[in-house]
């Protein structure tokens, strides 16, 4: 039954919620807090069984749900507890140090920075894992400002928060909905002119979704970062970022997507590289949300089929 109201009371908390984390975090101990956070994130990973976490690592491992090992659920927990430490935190950062504690190969680099010495630009896409924040900072400190898209959350003061802190940071953003320009014509301009772009890249539950398979089941990713590589000749390169120990972490790029093959070829090569990354680094793959067909909720298979009517009558019975 759909309370009215009751969606935009939910919006305001998670605004406030947000508002308090980032004005907190940022005066805590740094060690101390640290500490805390993953801390709690295994004792909820243990006690508090995420149903659909657990189903989506079951896709990852080929086991059974009930085959995932505690274990694995109180670390992915406690990476998922790190993600949203270090987003609290960054703002209040030293971003060269930062940055020096992301390692990426120099084979890697040189790999990436080839491709983006031909002028036709690079794209990076990336799934869900890690921090890909704490990615974007090294990629500023490495190689300048880079562009990229941002859903449009409710309330629009979310909306906004999370785009002055992604400013904060280097990048720059443009909304995927409600800007004065389709972000697609912007990307692909910043690609002509020979520059880099960052795309989320793995999950895409709307009928404009590419359909693939992954871990030998059917999804959606998102048609972008294939089609933006076919139209303007840029390079497209999956990047993966996973956490090691203490405020470490690792980022692993390339090699150059092959596009032969059209839109949906590519996307499937894609979703094979990123499922390559994502079987090497399970627990921090941040999908706490129903990723494969046979999961998707009635309001997502109606999102999925283009009709938002009844994908907007199947959540608010939801709710």
């Amino acid at each position: 039954m759909r309370v009215p109201g009751l969606g935009r009371v939910r919006e305001s908390l998670s605004a406030n919620a947000y508002r308090a984390g980032w004005a907190a975090i940022r005066y805590a101990p740094d060690g101390l807090a640290r500490q805390g956070f993953d801390t709690a994130g295994r004792l909820v990973g243990r006690i508090d069984d995420n149903d659909q976490l657990r189903r989506n690592l079951a896709r990852v491992l080929g086991v059974e749900p009930r085959d995932v090992p505690s274990e694995l659920m109180g670390q992915a927990m406690a990476s998922y507890a790190r993600y949203w430490y270090e987003a609290f935190r960054l703002p209040s950062m030293d971003f060269q140090e930062a940055a020096a504690n992301v390692y990426l190969p120099d084979d890697q680099i040189e790999l990436f920075e080839a491709e983006l010495a031909k002028g036709k630009g690079l794209i990076f896409a990336l799934p869900h894992s890690g921090n890909y924040d704490m990615a974007g900072v090294w990629l500023v400190q490495h190689n300048g400002t880079f562009a990229t898209v941002a859903e449009r959350l409710k309330p629009e003061s979310l909306f906004r928060r999370f785009v002055d802190y992604r400013e904060s940071l280097g990048f720059e953003i443009f909304p995927l909905t409600g800007g004065e320009r389709p972000p697609y014509e912007q990307l692909a301009d910043r690609l002509r002119a020979g520059k880099i772009i960052c795309l989320m890249g793995e999950r895409d539950l709307n009928h404009t979704g590419v359909p693939v398979t992954m871990f030998g089941e059917r999804t959606r990713m998102p048609a972008g970062p294939a089609k933006l590589a076919i139209d303007t000749g840029a390079a497209l390169m999956p990047a993966h970022h996973w956490f090691t120990e203490g405020a470490t972490s690792r980022l692993q790029c390339g090699p150059r997507i092959d596009t032969e093959g059209g839109v949906a070829a590519t996307t499937q090569r894609l979703a094979d590289a990123f499922a390559t990354n994502i079987a090497a680094h399970p627990q921090d793959w941040h999908m706490l949300q129903p990723f494969w067909e046979a999961d998707w909720t009635e309001g997502q298979r109606a999102r999925v089929a283009g009709n938002p009517g009844a994908a907007q009558h199947a959540d608010g019975e939801a709710s």
